[in-house]
């Protein structure tokens, strides 16, 4: 695995912090143990992961019959190991990812189905993944809602995050640095 490289070279040079891997789909296959021994050397070392989901279930064990290879890293069990982690999505309707609509938010839903994530504490790490942890390794200083900041922003139809994650919510509108950019009407019901 090239993950030893990285977080040696990241290491040499003082870069933690400023450097993240994708996919890491052969993490996903590793015994606890050196599953745990590489979680802290990511930490240790301040290497992000971004795993990608669609792409990763579509792509691995194409080729098997039986038993299919997932590869889908649990990256939720590297946020108590100081492993900054996200999830996105790329090369959405193309060869390697033929499906999606590049909704992040279907991104941390997909990811808790496949990685079996069921307590709001994991939900709510789903949904960290795809905003502030973004931010944070995206260097994103301006992030959040506060005064002085960009103010971009989602408002999506949920009282919490946990419900955005588990209930797929609708984005109703958004913002780009304070202005409106999209606005989504709510599904209306009509009598028969």
């Amino acid at each position: 695995m090239d993950v030893d490289f990285v977080c040696d070279m990241t290491a040499r040079h003082g870069y933690g912090g400023r450097v993240t891997i994708g996919h890491v789909t052969k993490m996903s296959l590793l015994p606890p143990q050196r599953f745990e021994q590489l979680a802290r050397r990511l930490g240790e070392a301040g290497v992000a992961v971004t795993v990608l989901p669609s792409t990763d279930l579509f792509l691995m064990g194409r080729g098997q019959h039986s038993g299919g290879v997932r590869g889908v890293l649990a990256a939720h069990e590297l946020l108590h190991h100081g492993v900054n982690c996200s999830l996105s999505t790329n090369n959405v309707l193309n060869p390697f990812t033929p499906f999606g609509d590049c909704s992040l938010l279907r991104m941390a839903n997909l990811y808790a189905n496949v990685c079996h994530v069921g307590t709001r504490d994991g939900m709510r790490s789903c949904f960290d993944m795809i905003t502030k942890r973004s931010a944070r390794l995206l260097r994103l200083g301006d992030y959040g809602v506060e005064v002085g900041k960009s103010a971009d922003l989602v408002a999506l139809d949920c009282t919490t995050p946990e419900q955005g994650v588990a209930e797929l919510a609708v984005p109703l509108c958004g913002f780009k640095r304070g202005r409106k950019t999209f606005t989504r009407a709510p599904a209306e019901l009509h009598r028969p």
